[in-house]
């Protein structure tokens, strides 16, 4: 399969949208609880430093990325990430596309540490990909994860220099 990250554009924010959605949905990887909705949807993406999206030859988004400051002021040289793919579409290396492009996106940006605050433990694929490209596990938070059956989950915060 031939496929390329690039910089989202208007017209693939809803293929974004459903995604996203679909991540939510799980309830085992994001923390956000409410679905995007095409206004929200669109004013979320606009809002991050930079959204990437993976499409296949044939057009298809196939998943996507949001980098955004992880904080502010003496802290804003770190940054922040969250990347979906298509529940059809894993297991495929897509998510290590993502993340790559990811890091040389922060990189121009100027960020100088890409930081992830909530991995869930149970997260494997998403955990030895990570560490697979370099990323460090900075220790553990004991239930810092509310799954969506309600019970609690541990997360591992992770870092790479940019």
């Amino acid at each position: 399969m031939k496929m390329i990250v690039r910089a989202y554009r208007e017209q693939d924010i809803p293929a974004m949208i459903k995604i996203w959605n679909e991540i939510v949905e799980e309830g085992v990887a994001f923390p956000q609880e409410d679905f995007l909705e095409e206004q929200t949807g669109a004013a979320f993406f606009a809002e991050q430093s930079y959204c990437g999206v993976a499409q296949e030859e044939s057009g298809e988004i196939l998943g996507l990325y949001i980098l955004h400051p992880n904080n502010v002021g003496r802290c804003g040289h770190i940054c922040n990430a969250s990347y979906a793919v298509a529940s059809g579409s894993r297991g495929l290396h897509i998510g290590e596309k993502l993340v790559l492009d990811c890091i040389e996106h922060a990189r121009r940006i100027g960020f100088r540490v890409l930081q992830f605050n909530a991995v869930v433990a149970s997260n494997t694929h998403a955990r030895h990909l990570y560490e697979r490209v370099g990323f460090t596990q900075l220790g553990t938070i004991p239930g810092g994860f509310r799954m969506k059956d309600g019970h609690y989950e541990d997360i591992c915060p992770y870092y790479i220099s940019c």
